[in-house]
């Protein structure tokens, strides 16, 4: 009678520890720099689909790299998401990402808008603003006119160490070669109204306000500006045109917001599903409406009037895994050029 009591012992631990053992796969932890109120519903509906409950920890980029690797094979981390193709692309460079095999993966998100360890999951493009009072359309029809001695005195920009305007470089580089991309970021240098400060919002007001006459600047920005019932926000949208450069050309430079999963993530099926369902038509529909992204997606359709009257544009379709090759490259430039 003993024996058997004692036999039973393990089939009886086994029971107890199946469902937490069950109920720890139901979560998904996951690492965000996208610091965007909208992707509250985001997550929520995720979970709500399929009863995962998601962890997550919001910091910087940087902060939440350091974080991955000084935790190493004892990281909770499963997925890491974050915007702009130079920060996935370090990530990548640090072996943090494990590969993802996914069909569908693979047939909704197009083959340069990601790599083997990584996803995009929306896009934004890298715009042209221009005070119509005091620029003519015709004289920003390019990435390459920013740097014409007749712009002298009428750019503004955020720091050229930031991601967005090295990707911007980095891209320069992946379709001119690295002399003519440091010719050309001289050239925008020469024409600073003032030096390199702030961020896009930034520029956008002060292209408004006169301060400079030309800016580059995220759309999802101006977009948000588009949408804001601020008296304040609508006299600057007023005052501004966009411009979609390099249409008749190589398109007009996108970068994106992504994600990928973790070498040492302990939850690797619930990973995967929720890379999945950031490509569902659901999530992809969030990321346009919400945070005025594009989806990638183009099945997708969207219901936002910011990005309805901006219109319809032809993008660079550059592989943004290659493009991200070339940011060290960018960075040298950036450094050689002034454009701190």
């Amino acid at each position: 009678m003993k024996l058997r009591q004692f036999a039973l012992v393990p089939a009886l631990l086994v029971s107890l520890f199946q469902p937490a053992a069950q109920a720890q796969e139901n979560v998904l932890n996951l690492y965000s720099a996208r610091h965007y109120q909208t992707d509250e519903a985001l997550y929520a509906n995720f979970t709500k689909q399929t009863g995962i409950k998601i962890n997550r920890i919001e910091a910087k980029e940087d902060e939440l790299l350091e974080r991955i690797r000084n935790e190493g094979a004892q990281s909770p981390a499963d997925v890491f998401i974050t915007v702009d193709a130079t920060r996935l692309a370090k990530a990548d460079e640090l072996g943090l990402f494990a590969p993802v095999k996914s069909k569908l993966l693979e047939q909704r998100v197009p083959a340069h808008l990601r790599s083997p360890d990584w996803f995009a999951f929306s896009t934004r493009a890298r715009v042209i603003i221009y005070n119509k009072a005091a620029i003519k359309p015709e004289d920003v029809k390019s990435y390459e006119d920013l740097a014409n001695p007749k712009l002298k005195g009428q750019v503004c920009s955020r720091s050229g160490a930031h991601p967005y305007n090295l990707s911007l470089l980095a891209a320069m580089v992946s379709h001119h070669g690295e002399r003519k991309a440091e010719e050309w970021a001289k050239g925008v240098v020469a024409n600073f109204a003032r030096a390199p400060k702030g961020g896009d919002t930034d520029q956008i007001k002060a292209v408004a306000a006169g301060e400079c006459g030309v800016a580059i600047s995220n759309s999802y920005y101006f977009a948000r500006m588009m949408r804001s019932t601020k008296p304040e926000d609508r006299k600057v949208v007023e005052a501004l045109g966009v411009a979609w450069p390099n249409q008749q050309t190589t398109g007009t430079h996108i970068n994106i917001s992504g994600g990928g999963m973790l070498k040492h993530a302990p939850h690797k099926e619930a990973a995967v599903k929720f890379l999945e369902y950031l490509a569902s038509d659901d999530a992809q529909r969030y990321f346009a409406d919400g945070n005025n992204e594009w989806p990638v997606v183009a099945s997708v359709k969207t219901e936002n009037p910011a990005l309805a009257a901006l219109g319809n544009f032809k993008a660079d379709t550059l592989s943004i895994p290659a493009m991200a090759k070339n940011v060290v490259t960018a960075q040298k430039i950036a450094d050689r050029a002034g454009w701190k």
